[in-house]
């Protein structure tokens, strides 16, 4: 009885040992076929250290050196060749309101390059006076006569015009009266500030908007306000 025991757990023994060192020789066979490479490569510090790729393991490296990007065979799209600012008229003087708002203008992003023009308005021909006439009616209108020593003025009312076209595309979001805003702080707080009339809230519509500046007048307009009613055909 008691040797049968002793020999079952010889077979035991045996069976474990043989497990044992099924599992242990591979392990070591694969820690000696690694111990060389490893010792070779820290024993001999001229030989060339490879980076690991970037390229992802089933990539060819020779097939993307060979292929290039689609984007670099894009050509740059070409730009149109921008205007240049006009320069101030000479005789316009060098302390005048309009100098100061000229170059808050050409920093403006919303300004299309190359539009902005000062100038001196179209003369226009004097026509013939109206008849002088009294008041009529009960309402008391149709009245031209204004009296005795009041200068009949022949000239234009403006002595300067400023004109300033807004990027193409932007006049219905918002450049306008980005613009407008601009100028009316411009020559509010010149030295001495310009008396301009009261700002007004409400959306420009048709792509034109003016400010009445008193000696001068700056319009602020689309491109498609521009070329109807400042062409540039003529001579400004």
């Amino acid at each position: 009885m008691i040797s049968s025991r002793l020999a079952r757990e010889a077979r035991g023994v045996a069976g474990c040992a043989l497990r044992c060192s099924s599992r242990i020789y591979p392990q070591l066979a694969r820690r000696a076929l690694s111990t060389p490479s490893t010792s070779a490569t820290s024993t001999s510090p001229s030989s060339p250290t490879h980076a690991p790729s970037p390229l992802p393991w089933f990539v060819d490296p020779s097939e993307e050196a060979s292929t290039s990007s689609p984007y670099a065979r894009r050509a740059a799209a070409p730009q149109a060749p921008t205007k240049p600012v006009a320069p101030l008229p000479a005789s316009l003087p060098h302390d005048h309101p309009i100098v100061r708002l000229h170059s808050e203008l050409k920093a403006s992003p919303h300004l299309e390059p190359g539009t902005l023009l000062v100038c001196q308005p179209i003369p226009t021909a004097v026509g013939p006076p109206l008849p002088a006439s009294m008041p009529k009616g009960r309402r008391r209108r149709g009245r031209t006569y204004v009296g005795e020593g009041v200068p009949q003025d022949t000239t234009g009312i403006w002595e300067w015009l400023v004109v300033a076209q807004v990027k193409e595309g932007t006049e219905n979001r918002g450049s306008i009266e980005s613009v407008i805003r601009v100028v009316r702080k411009a020559l509010l707080t010149a030295d001495p500030p310009l008396p301009l009339p009261l700002n007004n809230k409400r959306r420009v519509s048709g792509g034109w908007a003016m400010i009445d500046a008193g000696g001068f007048a700056v319009h602020i307009l689309s491109k498609e306000a521009r070329e109807k009613f400042f062409p540039e055909r003529r001579e400004w």
